[in-house]
């Protein structure tokens, strides 16, 4: 089964949080992971303000290894429903929807996905 992990899943890989051995076991299976090119931008931006241009070049490199899925219209208007269906950000819902789309299982540790069809929801112990 393909795999989506979100962009905080990859920021904590990335910056070696406290769930980046969860976050590792998706991302280190090549064949498996699913890449939304909104999370591209979403860890490019985050990193590159964070860390710097360096890092953030860095980090778009291994992710672009994976397959990446791009925002094309189909997938824009469903994700515009599952929006205001479930009540999801703009990003959440093209995240979500993609993993959807392309029967992938989506690793988040965003709460207000924690309990939809096919999230593997893990807590961050620093949020609540």
């Amino acid at each position: 089964m393909s795999v989506i992990v979100d962009s905080s899943g990859w920021i904590e890989y990335f910056t070696e949080g406290t769930n980046a051995d969860q976050f590792a076991v998706a991302i280190e299976n090549i064949a498996e992971l699913v890449v939304p090119t909104v999370i591209l931008m979403e860890v490019y931006k985050w990193i590159l303000r964070e860390s710097g241009e360096n890092d953030a070049l860095t980090a778009l490199a291994t992710m672009k290894q994976f397959r990446s899925v791009a925002l094309d219209s189909y997938l824009a208007v469903n994700a515009a429903e599952n929006s205001h269906k479930l009540k999801l950000s703009l990003a959440d819902s093209v995240i979500y929807t993609t993993a959807q789309e392309n029967q992938a299982e989506l690793w988040t540790q965003d709460a207000d996905m924690e309990n939809l069809a096919g999230v593997k929801y893990i807590r961050h112990p620093g949020r609540i």
